[in-house]
């Protein structure tokens, strides 16, 4: 969707000025360059691309079509989203950029909080609900094509373990020059240094890959989607060094190491999902046609949905248990510092 308030926010990402809404896009009024509506977004990328760049842009991580469409917010998902509400407190008038947006999934799922979205990324895999009810544009993080203080809310989930340490100093600079004096970003990442508790995950991991030795289940498309992870930043301590760089405060932060989640997502989903192609000659048409299946009946809320809504309860258990222990993966909220903090 591009709809009129997307152009009192998008900038031209060369001049950085307003952009005029032509029938099919805009144009710049300085350079006049186009730019043109792809079906539902905007393309607002830099004229010279970045050379680092991530492998979502790749074909074959958007093979099994998890992106087309939204299912309701489930598992890990459900967990990331739940913190994600919790620590911004979304509320109708907020504006809000979701920085790395993927399929624009969680915009769909924050819709009732009242609150006016604007989705960004760098690959065009865009969901199908989010192409018809959301503002999204297509751009490169490091050079926002946003105006200054457009935003007093902003979220980036699985996005900064991307990112060399020059491209998140880049990212984060941008975030803060697109947010309100006291706005807030809240983040899901990593960090490099794991606690104890990274234990749990890798005796999961481990039962993983044995599992898939004896084919019984497939990690290639997950291996492939962590394959350019450059996880820039080394432990908590740098974390608050790198924010507060780039304008920011560690304000809130929540610990998460999904002992329980890599157990449910990584080994009973991924046998779920090999059953699944086994049933087909096409592996990948069978899960791509599996997994619309799969939504459709958990939309319909029958026992499928219950069930796994019971996993994900179980999940949890891995935030009330672990949240307060030092971990790698973590949920926290920055603060915008004003400017006469700086």
């Amino acid at each position: 969707m591009i709809s009129a308030s997307l152009f009192t926010v998008a900038r031209c990402p060369e001049c950085a000025v307003a952009l005029t809404p032509q029938p099919a896009g805009a144009v710049c009024p300085r350079c006049q360059r186009t730019f043109t509506d792809a079906s539902g977004y905007l393309d607002l990328r830099p004229l010279e691309a970045f050379q680092e760049q991530t492998k979502y842009l790749d074909e074959a991580l958007h093979v099994d079509a998890r992106h087309e469409t939204v299912g309701p917010p489930l598992l890990g998902s459900k967990i990331r989203n739940d913190q994600l509400r919790a620590f911004l407190d979304l509320a109708p008038g907020d504006r809000v950029v979701d920085l790395g947006c993927g399929s624009g999934r969680a915009m769909i799922w924050n819709r009732d909080t009242g609150a006016s979205f604007t989705g960004i990324d760098i690959s065009a895999f865009f969901a199908k609900e989010a192409l018809d009810e959301c503002d999204l544009l297509l751009g490169d993080l490091r050079r926002l094509p946003l105006a200054d203080e457009a935003f007093n809310k902003a979220w980036s989930l699985d996005v900064l373990e991307h990112l060399s340490p020059q491209a998140l100093h880049d990212m984060l600079s941008e975030a803060s020059r697109v947010l309100t004096d006291d706005g807030a970003l809240f983040i899901y990442t990593h960090v490099r240094k794991n606690g104890p508790l990274a234990l749990g995950v890798r005796l999961v991991n481990r039962l993983a890959h044995g599992l898939e030795r004896l084919g019984l289940i497939d990690l290639r498309t997950e291996r492939l989607r962590k394959s350019d992870h450059l996880n820039p930043i080394a432990d908590h301590d740098d974390l608050i060094r790198v924010a507060f760089a780039a304008g920011f405060d560690v304000e809130r932060i929540t610990y998460y190491t999904p002992i329980i989640g890599a157990f449910a997502e990584n080994i009973l989903m991924r046998m779920a999902e090999r059953l699944m192609a086994r049933r087909g000659n096409d592996q990948g048409a069978a899960v791509r046609e599996a997994r619309a299946h799969a939504k459709a009946r958990l939309r319909r809320r029958g026992p499928l949905y219950w069930a796994t809504r019971a996993m994900t309860g179980l999940m949890y258990l891995d935030v009330l248990l672990w949240g307060r222990v030092r971990s790698g993966p973590f949920f926290a909220r920055l603060r915008k510092r004003p400017r006469q903090e700086r």
